[in-house]
């Protein structure tokens, strides 16, 4: 009697798994692609992860003028190599900053700067500064969460607004390379022949040279009388000439096999233009493909205008990006007595590392019906 239970039991558990599993096969059926690659993306931690801090990156980037405590630009040569200060907190005080007390090396008669607890600075949060803007948090005293630089700038300041320009570079580089490498990639799988070996030659040409020498060769080229922002462009250019040709590539060989596939074939027999069978039929099936590599690809180009920037070649003061604040820290000297300067690595190393994991995550979301 027992092991009838049992078998009972165990055939009413199965039975309900069946069903359980037969439902969720039936909802995934009715799931359109966009759904189910969002359901499979969300199952990626990492991915989600990836996404949400560079979310919050690009939200801080956004909203530099909040965010950062001064601006980018407020020089002190009174407050030069400050080491970075610690936030403390206290019942009768709240959240304060210790103040400042300076002594002069007897042989560089460089200024060096201690912490003097008997001055206390309490933390304001949204005040107004000099510039009648409004700031997420400040203090009446010094206040240098990351240090100063050697004009007494604030680091943290300089790399809030420097996110500005080092992560919007990606976004507009990898616009554009989108666009050239997406069209000339379709159109040279598409029509084939002369186009085909004129598009493929020029990326050859293109791959042939080694990227740092001819960002440099490239840079070098902007006209040094250009203000920060024609400057700013100019790089943003230069890396989507320089990064469109793998995606050119990649699109042309998902385009050969797309256009022998019986549905472009019958578009074609239906008497279809080529812009219609492109667009409603090539393209859409390298969308998932392109998001991917885009995603991939914006590391790349902060790295480049970072690289750019470090060099000399690049975003030029008094506008600052990463690579700005890291070229201003490649002294040996920096190395030895101002170790903070190189905090900018910090935030590099973040946002590659998270794009490279969103990339990942959506790499795999991107083919749903696999694994």
């Amino acid at each position: 009697m027992s092991n009838y239970i049992k078998t009972h039991a165990i055939s009413k558990v199965s039975e309900s798994l069946t069903d359980k599993i037969e439902d969720a096969r039936v909802d995934i059926g009715h799931l359109s692609y966009r759904k189910l690659i969002w359901r499979r993306f969300r199952k990626n931690r990492m991915g989600i992860m990836a996404g949400v801090i560079l979310i919050g990156f690009y939200i801080i980037a956004l909203g530099a003028d909040f965010f950062a405590p001064y601006h980018f630009n407020d020089i002190n040569v009174l407050v030069r190599h400050v080491p970075p200060q610690a936030l403390h907190y206290t019942w009768a005080d709240g959240l304060h900053v210790y103040g400042l007390k300076s002594t002069q090396h007897v042989e560089t008669l460089e200024l060096i700067f201690e912490t003097d607890a008997t001055q206390i600075y309490p933390v304001i949060f949204f005040s107004y500064d000099a510039r009648n803007q409004v700031r997420l948090m400040t203090s009446e005293g010094p206040m240098f969460l990351f240090g100063t630089d050697r004009m007494g700038r604030d680091l943290l300041s300089r790399i809030i607004y420097g996110a500005r320009v080092s992560l919007t570079v990606g976004i507009i580089g990898v616009f554009l390379s989108l666009i050239l490498g997406s069209v000339l990639g379709t159109m040279s799988g598409y029509f084939g022949g002369w186009t085909d070996h004129l598009i493929q030659r020029g990326i050859e040409i293109l791959a042939a040279f080694p990227p740092i020498p001819l960002w440099m060769a490239l840079g070098a080229a902007l006209p040094p009388g250009w203000s920060s922002i024609q400057t700013y462009f100019g790089i943003t250019i230069i890396l989507s000439i320089i990064s469109w040709g793998g995606l050119a590539r990649e699109v042309r060989g998902k385009v050969l096999v797309f256009r022998d596939l019986d549905y472009a074939v019958a578009a074609q027999s239906a008497g279809a233009g080529h812009w219609y069978i492109i667009t409603r039929h090539l393209l859409p099936g390298c969308y998932s493909h392109i998001i991917v590599v885009s995603t991939l690809a914006i590391p790349g180009m902060i790295l480049g205008e970072t690289a750019l920037s470090f060099l000399g070649l690049g975003i030029r003061p008094p506008m600052t990006s990463w690579g700005v604040l890291l070229e201003e820290a490649q002294r040996v000297t920096v190395l030895l007595h101002y170790p903070w300067l190189l905090l900018p690595a910090i935030p590099v190393l973040i946002v590659v590392i998270a794009f490279n994991f969103l990339g990942d995550a959506l790499r795999d979301a991107a083919d749903p019906y696999s694994g």
